[in-house]
């Protein structure tokens, strides 16, 4: 460490000694401020001079020192806490010499409670005259050098608090979060919906194509999954006559990260019993517009370089005519599997050759067609083999009665009519078993138990999933998904 930081590091030191020298907790648990620093503002923040003079309220507040300014016999010091941000005065005459040598103590970073008068400076800042002034935490390393606007990535996700600290704007991404996950509750509670909790360790991972993380009971011995999807103990739920279920939910999935992808994220999922996909796609379009106006005040917004309307009613797109659109296919290129494998192969794809067309077609719309999705749009008309826990469309039994959202180029949900009939389930299930059996890690295993709750019979159902960071990214503008959560996952230091 270089002298200067290890300096710092024992100036720090010494000043906790001497708090502990004076007698007292050094870290004391006893003051509660009257008010936050933002209550103090909105009340008091429009008063002149000569109002402020008149009152005689003293405030009582407490928060972090974010800046210091040193005169001898006077300071000023910028108090921080969860609500906003003041300036306090400090004077030897106020505190007397022994208050004023505990100030001498203090350090930016410390957390320390203040009680005085307001007043307003010359230059008209509001101000709090300190005539009581404590440390409560002393904080015994120094924020980042040019910790305001703490701009290195590497210590803001590492040491969020840091970045918490320094950045107004990420802590109010959080609070956004916050009101975000808020309302999408009330959102679904206003309809009848019930919030439940399903296993995050399961016997099987089931519900989506990815990969899990294994786990090991040691009392059972038993090897256990964490979730990649809620959705099939959602479905149980269902056949229970809990007809209408939602869950906000952790999941994991076993992939690598990226500015899209964490491992470890939050998933809405909501089954709705006596719908259809086609009233999903309502419902969707209700949540996102209450949650933006909610957000950012109104439907339309930007995100990242992508200018977006919310305004209802959004796009509708076939995948076979995001293909033709965006790839350059005709219809006699998707007229069959071998039409599509061959306009694939001409078009540079590589891929298995065990795919069949509908995971050939689903690879064109990801490679030419999902970024060029700006608007909001829901694809629709997804082929059965990459649609295992879908209901078959009636107009043609090869696709499923399924959509997925996007908006700004990025999938933003799924949601499908749900497959509830016993047999046809089973029949897929034993698909995806001999895909998993040929080494696709992702395919979905055989789920006796979910085959044996479909016999006891579900009514007509269906359900979405909704990334939910993704969608808090879309509201606050941010451009990874590291940004909308506190803790993402990153490689160990070097």
């Amino acid at each position: 460490m270089p002298d200067s930081a290890s300096d710092l590091l024992v100036a720090r030191r010494r000043k906790l000694e001497a708090l502990r020298a004076g007698g007292g907790s050094a870290f004391p648990n006893d003051f509660v401020p009257d008010r936050t620093i933002g209550e103090l503002v909105a009340r008091f923040g429009e008063m002149d001079a000569e109002r402020l003079a008149q009152q005689s309220e003293e405030v009582r507040v407490g928060g972090r020192i974010v800046g210091m300014r040193d005169f001898g016999k006077t300071a000023f010091f910028d108090l921080q806490d969860r609500a906003g941000r003041v300036q306090v005065y400090v004077k030897r005459e106020e505190l007397g010499e022994e208050g004023f040598e505990r100030y001498r103590l203090a350090d930016i970073g410390d957390i320390v409670a203040v009680e005085g008068p307001l007043f307003r400076t010359r230059p008209g800042e509001l101000t709090v005259r300190a005539r009581s002034f404590r440390i409560l935490s002393k904080a015994l390393r120094p924020l980042p050098e040019k910790w305001h606007g703490l701009a290195d990535t590497e210590i803001r996700y590492r040491q969020r608090y840091l970045d918490l600290i320094a950045n107004p704007d990420v802590a109010e991404v959080f609070r956004k979060r916050a009101t975000i996950v808020r309302r999408i509750r009330e959102f679904f509670v206003a309809r009848d919906f019930i919030e439940v909790e399903t296993p995050m360790m399961q016997l099987l991972a089931g519900g989506a194509a990815a990969r899990p993380f294994v786990t090991h009971h040691n009392a059972l011995d038993l090897d256990l999954y964490l979730r990649i999807a809620p959705e099939l103990y959602l479905k149980r739920l269902v056949v229970g006559g809990l007809e209408r279920v939602f869950e906000l939910s952790r999941v994991f999935r076993n992939e690598g990260t990226s500015t899209r992808h964490n491992p470890e994220f939050t998933l809405l999922e909501f089954y709705m019993a006596y719908a259809d996909y086609r009233r999903l796609m309502k419902i969707t379009e209700e949540l996102f517009c209450e949650l933006a106006r909610e957000v950012v005040g109104g439907l339309e917004l930007r995100w990242n370089e992508h200018e977006i309307d919310l305004t209802p009613p959004w796009q509708r797109l076939t995948l076979h005519e995001a293909v033709r659109r965006h790839a350059g296919a005709s219809d006699a290129d998707l007229a069959s599997d071998g039409a599509i494998r061959a306009f694939a192969e001409r078009r540079g794809l590589t891929f298995d050759g065990s795919w069949g067309g509908g995971e050939i077609l689903l690879e064109l719309f990801e490679k030419f067609a999902e970024a060029k999705l700006v608007a909001p749009t829901f694809v629709t008309g997804y082929p059965v083999e990459v649609s295992p826990l879908a209901r078959r469309s009636i107009e043609d039994p090869e696709l499923t009665d399924r959509f997925e959202l996007y908006i700004g180029g990025r999938e933003m949900a799924n949601a499908f009519s749900e497959l509830n009939d016993p047999d046809d389930q089973r029949s897929r299930f034993e698909t995806q078993a001999r895909a998993r059996a040929a080494g696709d890690e992702e395919a979905q295993a055989m789920d006796e138990d979910f085959l044996l709750a479909l016999e006891h019979a579900m009514p007509p159902t269906a359900g979405e999933g909704v990334g939910v960071d993704r969608l808090v990214m879309m509201l606050t503008n941010q451009s990874s998904i590291r940004d909308v959560i506190l803790f993402p996952l990153l490689r160990p230091p070097a």
